[in-house]
């Protein structure tokens, strides 16, 4: 046997019985193809963009908009009434279907904050001083009702499985601007009710390569899977079995030109470099203790406020799209309670992420946009006596910031029980191409050829870009 067949023997073995560097201490970033530095595609972006990346905070569960940004009065008055049929007949329920339904009024206080007068609930006190730094629009709606279609749908723009997600659209389009870390990252932090699970396909990259996934971190223990050299194995000896592998890889491709066997290559040299950056990243002891007060954090306790801080080093690195979903915002009961909890642990890290970059010079290429999948009802559904609310689709709130976003502006109305849009209504689809074509991309032209068909991250039905909202 040649010296070259004997290798890929061993390389044979060593993979299917599963030790080895490949199948162990890489594992886990292979099979997550995570990108190395690379252009984006021919042609792209059209146009001069706006922004770098997007941080996108994803409040997981379905936070309750008359709780937080929109302030209903008719809603006070109104407050256990039967809730006027006019609205409801023939509308799509999740769990209040066939129950008497009752109006129920805002269970906060609200009040008017900034120079732009923005209404913000009491449960918001430190985003109460971002008033004049968001754009809250107060007319989304989407086609889903329950959580995992509806997540599937705010993510990737259609409810069927198996299409890439926003952010592996991006980095696909776009390419990675990291050498050593993945363009698309993922946290996830948990607090509050009901912790509805989130399926790693929210982030996956569906029909497109698969390195265009965004990688899932850890915010305790090690940030990624296998990160650690096992024991005993050097950094040399690591480098030294990535160049081997590397090389035979390279002597097959020779063979057989396989476009994926290049894309392997530069995994296990983004993978190699990621176990040297990925935890000086995560070291936190460089931070000063007045910005670790700011976030409210202790830095690898798996909260958002430390997930938050993370998001921000991630954003200094080049990452393109950091997505943290907090888990916790499914208050169908306790909703004084829990609204209180997932507040507790989410507000301050939001203003302070928001106050870092700005103080920084990065929020004005740094899109920041804050929302869950869906919103709740205007009719009370009661468990055990602590009143909450329903999922609701047609009418629910988010917000976004920087960018050239214009801060301190009310966009999008909601009925005057904030069941409809009733001004300036806008889908889920207008958000993506919103995003897209502040990252130099017009939604229309990007598409990709798959079984046949021309998709893209918009889908089929007219989507605007919301052009009113930038400065």
């Amino acid at each position: 046997m040649s010296l070259f067949n004997s290798a890929l023997a061993r390389r044979q073995f060593l993979s299917t019985t599963g030790v080895g560097f490949g199948a162990a201490a890489l594992s886990s970033l292979i099979a997550r193809d995570s990108q190395a530095h690379a252009p984006g595609r021919s042609g792209l972006p059209h146009f001069p963009a706006t922004i770098k990346r997007v941080i996108y905070l994803y409040m997981s569960g379905g936070p309750s908009q008359f709780e937080s940004f929109d302030y209903k009065p008719e809603m006070e008055r109104l407050d256990g009434q039967p809730m006027p049929e006019s609205f409801t007949k023939g509308q799509p329920i999740a769990q209040l279907q066939g129950k008497e339904l009752k109006v129920q009024g805002p269970m906060t206080k609200f009040k008017q904050y900034g120079e732009s007068g923005q209404w913000v609930s009491d449960f918001f006190p430190w985003q109460q001083k971002l008033a004049d730094d968001i754009c809250v629009i107060r007319s989304m709606h989407t086609d889903q009702i329950n959580h995992d279609p509806a997540n599937t749908f705010i993510n990737t723009g259609t409810a069927i499985s198996g299409r890439p997600s926003m952010g592996a659209w991006i980095n696909y389009g776009l390419g990675s601007e990291c050498e050593d870390l993945p363009g698309f990252v993922v946290m996830t932090s948990v607090g509050g009710r009901n912790p509805q699970p989130i399926a790693a396909r929210q982030w996956d990259a569906g029909f497109l390569p698969s390195r265009f996934s965004g990688v899932e971190f850890n915010s305790a223990g090690d940030p990624v899977h296998y990160i650690s050299n096992p024991p005993g194995v050097t950094n040399a000896q690591q480098r030294r079995l990535v160049d081997a592998v590397n090389a035979l890889d390279r002597r097959r491709n020779e063979t057989v030109t396989n476009p994926e066997l290049e894309t392997r290559i530069a995994n296990y040299e983004t993978a190699f470099r990621m176990q040297a950056s990925v935890p000086e990243l995560m070291d936190m002891s460089g931070e000063p203790q007045h910005i670790l007060d700011m976030y409210g954090c202790k830095p690898g306790d798996g909260s958002f406020a430390s997930n938050c801080l993370l998001a921000r080093k991630l954003a200094e690195r080049g990452v393109r799209f950091i997505q943290l979903y907090h888990r916790g915002w499914d208050h169908h009961d306790g909703i004084e309670k829990y609204m209180d909890i997932c507040c507790r642990l989410t507000d301050q890290p939001t203003y302070a992420l928001i106050h870092d970059l700005k103080q920084r010079g990065m929020l004005d290429d740094t899109l920041v946009i804050w929302g869950g999948e869906f919103g709740r009802t205007p009719m009370s559904q009661t468990s055990k006596g602590a009143p909450g609310r329903d999922h609701h689709m047609r009418c629910f709130t988010s917000w976004m910031a920087g960018g050239g976003i214009k801060g301190g502006l009310s966009y999008g109305q909601s009925d005057i029980l904030g069941y409809f849009p009733a001004e300036n209504p806008v889908h889920v689809r207008d958000m993506h191409a919103t995003m897209l074509h502040m990252f130099g991309i017009d939604h229309e032209r990007f598409t990709i050829k798959h079984q046949g068909l021309d998709l893209k991250l918009t889908g089929v039905e007219k989507a605007h870009v919301l052009k009113d909202i930038m400065a």
